[in-house]
């Protein structure tokens, strides 16, 4: 039994797998416990559609029940990482649209955010080339961000007269990058470099462009080999902490440890520790 996203059919928390979905609206593939998503329009720059918004909301809500994945890679095809919404298939038709269809999109474009911020699978984006708009917070998004040193990224929503607040952009960025920083991109929408992005902390490091993907599933790679249960509970707990006071974070953290205390992955790594041996891990 499988959850297939776009059909009508959801999984009520049974677990499944996603190796045979196919994608309509981007790649995506499984392998070895690593999801590699690509978005898939390299000669527009990987703009997203309305169509490729709601295909990645539904299948970041299926990895939450997906036994076959353990990490996710997100990357563009060709030289870019995603230059956002479509001018011609989303912008437009947005500009013909009443508040409350308005309102259903926004509100949908946020979902993509929420569904990667639920899935327990760490997500890492490798952004060469173009990364605006809506592309700019799918990296953002992500867990763990790889770069080149060519890569631009801008949250260039006030360049076409709207908010800076898009999609979860005034909560994520600042928590990234910092207040200051994160209110000058907001509200200039300029770009910033691979270099500069790394120097604040946007981007985890940075790989030349031949290398970056193969980076980004190496990375993925360690993630896979390492306690998947365990990596699940420490983004669950990266995500509820914003909103906690230290002594509720102190506490929701004795709770999420012993929980991992009980793994079988747990008594693994000190039966291996003991053995004098590496430990291998089963996700349990």
């Amino acid at each position: 039994m499988r959850y297939l996203p776009g059909e009508n059919r959801r999984l009520h928390g049974a677990p499944t797998t996603l190796a045979d979905y196919a994608a309509k609206h981007v790649l995506f593939e499984v392998a070895d416990g690593i999801a590699t998503l690509t978005l898939n329009r390299p000669e527009r720059k990987n703009p997203l559609t309305f169509d490729s918004y709601a295909e990645l909301r539904d299948l970041f809500l299926a990895l939450a029940y997906a036994e076959d994945v353990h990490a996710v890679v997100i990357h563009g095809a060709g030289d870019n990482f995603c230059s956002g919404g479509d001018v011609h298939e989303i912008i437009g038709p947005l500009t013909k649209l009443d508040m409350p269809s308005l309102l259903a999109f926004t509100r949908m474009t946020g979902d993509v955010v929420k569904a990667m911020r639920a899935c327990p699978q760490p997500i890492i984006a490798a952004v060469d080339g173009v990364c605006a708009g809506a592309g700019a917070i799918l990296a953002l998004a992500s867990d763990m961000r790889l770069a080149t040193a060519r890569s631009k990224t801008a949250f260039l929503f006030t360049r076409v007269g709207l908010a800076g607040c898009d999609m979860g952009a005034c909560a994520l960025l600042p928590r990234v990058i910092g207040q200051g920083r994160a209110s000058e991109l907001l509200y200039t929408g300029r770009s910033f470099s691979g270099d500069e992005g790394e120097r604040w902390g946007f981007f985890n490091r940075l790989c030349e462009p031949d290398v970056l993907r193969g980076d980004a599933l190496r990375l993925a790679k360690d993630l896979v080999a390492g306690p998947t249960f365990a990596h699940g509970m420490t983004k669950r707990m990266l995500q509820q902490e914003w909103n906690m006071g230290v002594s509720e974070a102190i506490e929701a953290e004795a709770q999420a440890q012993a929980i991992c205390m009980a793994t079988n992955d747990f008594h693994r790594a000190y039966h291996a520790f003991v053995g004098k041996q590496r430990p291998v891990f089963e996700g349990d």
